[in-house]
């Protein structure tokens, strides 16, 4: 069965395209490579022996998106990773956010329509939570104010989405992800910042390898309990396979409703400190790191509950904290002898 991928040269797009492909699916990957490298396609290669079918696109193009979606109008569905990621970015580059999130969506979703695509599986985030009055969050906590464009959009996206469902005959399932970290065990592909990492771990490992001279911390005066941020930090091919398993949910269509929500996290909270002190353990390596300022557009502490998935995935976390943090420390030494 064929699914496209979109922003599957991308970290989490990667991961999942090696998932898919591990259990049967012929994919196919959609990417501009503005955020990522080719290099991941060979990565794909060597752990599956198969190399996607890539197409080079930007989604925001409505013409060429409708031309590739009609090459694949066979596909049994679509993911839909494709867009900007980064909190702080959005923060300075609103209108790049909306722009690029929001343009490409939509002409995925014409593309949907006009092919009738059956099966859509969207890219979401725990962000749309905001600061969330009580924790964990289930998939029913109600929605707060974006703290960021980046959040903003993903919550934009949701909506378009469930209007688009009354609308149209595809199923679609909204993947709400915590914060994922780590890499595939055979360290041959996981995230590859293209600038300097705004996410935690990628500063964490380029710190202990030299790349970054020292950590910073944001904030050391939040009411957690060392004054930290506190997230959800899940590994990679957990939140990879639950694509997988999201995508076969659709096509026994498992589903009650044209739109399903589902959280993607381990369940527990972990603060940035903790998370520092589990890579010292896992790595044998001291970090420099020092503490700054709070970041504009972070929210204080947000975990998720995970038993919607579990109970209708069938979902369950193979891998611990320390897992992924070893398993993102051996992907940058790899790096580092790739020159990537």
């Amino acid at each position: 069965m064929k699914v496209i991928v979109t922003g599957g040269t991308g970290y989490i797009g990667s991961h999942t395209i090696v998932d898919l492909q591990q259990n049967g699916f012929d994919v196919v990957c959609i990417d501009n490579l503005s955020r990522s490298k080719e290099y991941a396609l060979e990565g794909i290669e060597a752990i599956t022996g198969k190399r996607p079918t890539f197409h080079y696109i930007d989604l925001c193009n409505k013409e060429a998106t409708l031309d590739v979606i009609a090459a694949h109008q066979d596909a049994v569905g679509i993911i839909h990773f494709a867009a900007l990621k980064s909190v702080p970015e959005s923060v300075e580059k609103p209108l790049l956010y909306y722009h690029n999130n929001i343009d490409s969506l939509l002409n995925i979703l014409y593309a949907v329509k006009k092919f009738n695509l059956p099966n859509f599986v969207f890219s979401s985030s725990c962000s749309v939570y905001g600061n969330a009055d009580e924790l964990p969050v289930t998939e029913h906590t109600p929605l707060q104010p974006a703290e960021s464009p980046y959040a903003h959009t993903k919550q934009i996206g949701e909506d378009i989405i469930r209007n688009f469902a009354n609308t149209n005959s595809s199923q679609h399932i909204l993947l709400r992800y915590f914060n994922p970290i780590g890499a595939h065990p055979s360290a041959m592909i996981g995230e590859i910042p293209i600038d300097r990492p705004n996410n935690l771990v990628p500063y964490i490992t380029q710190t202990a390898i030299g790349k970054q001279k020292q950590l910073t911390v944001f904030g050391r005066d939040y009411e957690t309990r060392d004054g930290s941020c506190i997230r959800d930090y899940i590994h990679v091919c957990d939140i990879a396979h639950a694509h997988t398993l999201a995508l076969k949910f659709l096509l026994r269509k498992g589903n009650q409703h044209p739109v399903e929500v589902f959280n993607l996290g381990t369940g527990n909270g972990v603060s940035v400190i903790e998370v520092i002190e589990s890579f010292e353990r896992v790595s044998g390596r001291k970090l420099n790191y020092t503490f700054g300022e709070r970041r504009s557009g972070d929210v204080v502490a947000i975990y998720a509950d995970n038993v919607k998935a579990e109970v209708h995935l069938g979902w369950r976390c193979q891998y611990s904290l320390d897992d992924a943090l070893l398993s993102a420390w051996k992907w940058e030494q790899q790096m580092q002898e790739l020159k990537l």
